[in-house]
């Protein structure tokens, strides 16, 4: 099965900051940016970026809660995400084991005529 790859949500993933992020929440439940900063060698403000780039995807959801937001991590859109890996690696391991068939071909017709490719 072959799932479209959303260069936007991959792009936001990509971040190590944001991936942390990811998984702060999903151990945490919820979290602002105040609390998370806490967590990270950057500022509550650069949090505060790096969690909006999660939203404007779809991997975390905002509220309100009084002078602070709280975020928290949308599961269904990161099981798209997963979907979307699986999917990619699984067309990786493909193309890998075609490429070690097409080296074994060569390396067994090499020892077949004694020459080098």
């Amino acid at each position: 099965m072959s799932v479209s790859v959303d260069d936007e949500l991959w792009s936001a993933i990509g971040d190590p900051t944001r991936r942390r992020l990811l998984d702060l929440l999903l151990t945490e439940g919820e979290g602002t940016a105040t609390g998370l900063s806490e967590h990270l060698p950057v500022t509550r403000q650069a949090v505060a970026k790096h969690l909006g780039v999660l939203d404007r995807v779809g991997l975390v959801h905002v509220a309100p809660a009084g002078r602070e937001r709280k975020y928290r991590v949308d599961e269904v859109q990161l099981a798209r995400a997963v979907a979307q890996l699986s999917s990619v690696g699984s067309g990786w391991d493909a193309r890998l084991r075609r490429i070690k068939r097409v080296a074994e071909a060569l390396e067994r017709e090499t020892d077949r005529n004694g020459t080098s490719p």
